[in-house]
């Protein structure tokens, strides 16, 4: 899914951590978690799985702080049901519950008060310990699970607008307000060619030759790959011909540079996924097979037929081929994961030769992770 970007703060890598992990140390679960950045996923420290390497772990002091942070619970250990003896972390875990079991309802300062009654804390200390421990405040952590549940219930099949308000927001503005940077630019905006956008861009070296990333004030609306540097901004004055362009060198922007960043980690194989905000034109079509493609393994391949049945629309493989072809942020929607049923690797808007280097970067670095 295309996630909003986690504040999540992690537990400092240190020694003690790591050597629970290797020892399958029992006594240690529930004190904290660790997630693998090759698989996506966090488990507690006795989970019997093969232990990974320690340059691809991260540890987290609860569950919920890890999903905050875009990993998924192990399935073979189950980190959740795991119990704290630390009282504060049961404190922040309780809170998170409360609020899950609520996440129809917006967190007001009643709310809080209500929590603060239930958990025999003050509205103030519970606020303080919440972020001490997840990084966000207990709101953040409540628009977000809100955010969540919309979307889950546009894809069971709801209504945009039964789904808006089945997941608590009272109005339209509500919505967009909270996810603005998920929903991108309107259509009209994108068709007027980005007229009264400000576009700002920086090119990088990377292991697939130059990358591109260009940005909104809004978030991300273009990740390229390409051989020279005067090839991609070319692209990206004929994509948006009525904006107002900028290179980094005339409007330094720290997000931007923070975007690159994320994106070069990935390239040179720090980070298994990209989370960043988007400001792109899509149809709703085109937003249930990007988010499809997230959901593909790093290191694993679909067909574009299994791509159309897991969205529920197996006889639109063309259809899912032409969204896979309209993806303008590289890497950040994974469309090079999608190859034809025969093996063949089908197309790519960067080029093949890239498409056959990310895969068989990915696999090699999931194979040294298993071995």
């Amino acid at each position: 899914m295309l996630e909003m970007q986690s504040n999540m703060p992690a537990i400092t890598n240190n020694p003690e951590l790591w050597n629970a992990v290797l020892s399958r140390d029992v006594s240690q679960d529930g004190s904290f978690v660790f997630a693998v950045r090759s698989t996506g996923i966090y488990c507690r420290p006795s989970c019997p799985a093969r232990r990974p390497r320690k340059e691809q772990v991260s540890f987290f002091q609860l569950p919920e702080a890890a999903e905050q942070a875009g990993f998924r619970a192990c399935r073979r250990c189950h980190p959740r049901r795991a119990s704290t003896a630390d009282p504060q972390i049961e404190l922040v875990r309780r809170i998170c519950h409360a609020i899950d079991e609520h996440d129809e309802e917006p967190l007001t300062l009643k709310t809080l008060k209500t929590l603060s009654t239930t958990t025999g804390v003050s509205a103030h200390h519970l606020q303080r310990t919440f972020k001490d421990v997840m990084g966000i405040t207990p709101r953040q952590y409540a628009d977000s699970r809100r955010l969540d549940q919309f979307k889950s219930r546009v894809k069971s099949g709801a209504s945009v607008t039964d789904a808006m308000y089945d997941a608590g927001y009272g109005s339209s503005r509500g919505l967009y307000e909270k996810s603005s940077a998920r929903l991108g630019m309107t259509p009209a905006t994108y068709g007027r060619g980005g007229r009264g956008m400000r576009i700002i861009y920086t090119i990088a070296g990377c292991p697939l030759g130059r990358v591109l990333v260009a940005a909104t004030e809004r978030g991300v609306c273009s990740v390229a790959l390409g051989d020279s540097d005067s090839e991609l901004t070319a692209a990206l004055f004929a994509e948006y011909p009525n904006a107002s362009i900028d290179s980094r060198d005339t409007l330094v922007s720290p997000s931007l540079n923070l975007w690159l960043n994320k994106v070069l980690e990935h390239l040179n194989g720090k980070s298994p996924r990209i989370d960043l905000p988007l400001d792109i034109q899509a149809t709703a079509f085109q937003w249930r097979v990007w988010e499809e493609l997230q959901r593909i393994p790093h290191g694993s391949t679909r067909s574009y037929q299994q791509v159309a049945q897991a969205i529920g629309k197996p006889k639109a493989v063309r259809a899912v081929a032409s969204a896979c072809a309209g993806n303008h942020v590289a890497l950040v929607i994974p469309c090079h994961r999608v190859i034809r049923e025969n093996k063949e690797l089908g197309g790519y808007r960067w080029g093949l030769e890239r498409k056959r280097g990310l895969l068989e970067a990915e696999q090699h670095r999931e194979k040294a992770a298993a071995g």
